[in-house]
């Protein structure tokens, strides 16, 4: 009986550390630096540039040629706002905390080309501020 509560135990243990491995590696490597993401948008066609922040936080700053769907409504309009499920998205937030659920909510959703840009603060070219 001990024997078998071992086993289960440990079983359930590598479970629990395979599961967490395989999924904070998945996001970490979706992980695309400013620079790198620059680059790519400058040489690429159709990036889509996502901005999960509120409307307000949109208004006062964001990057040129950003889509705002905010995260609190993202499960729900990004089949309608982001039809294709190949192209490349770039999501990005002010710190990087929304952006990171963002892709995580893409991926579940079956969106394959996402990546977590991070924060607008820690972005180091040009921003925007308005409807723009």
């Amino acid at each position: 009986m001990n024997q078998t509560i071992t086993i289960a135990s440990l079983f359930v243990g590598v479970l629990i550390i395979w599961f967490y491995i395989k999924n904070t590696g998945k996001i970490a490597h979706l992980k695309i630096e400013p620079k790198e993401a620059k680059k790519r948008l400058d040489t690429e066609k159709g990036i889509i540039l996502l901005d999960v922040r509120t409307q307000e936080e949109f208004l006062e700053k964001h990057i040129p040629k950003s889509t705002l769907i905010p995260l609190n409504v993202l499960a729900q309009e990004a089949s309608l706002k982001l039809p294709d499920k190949q192209a490349t998205i770039f999501a990005y937030c002010r710190s990087g905390s929304r952006s990171r659920a963002a892709v995580r909510i893409l991926l579940k959703q079956g969106y394959v080309n996402v990546f977590n840009l991070g924060g607008i603060i820690h972005w180091p070219f040009k921003t925007v501020s308005g409807k723009k």
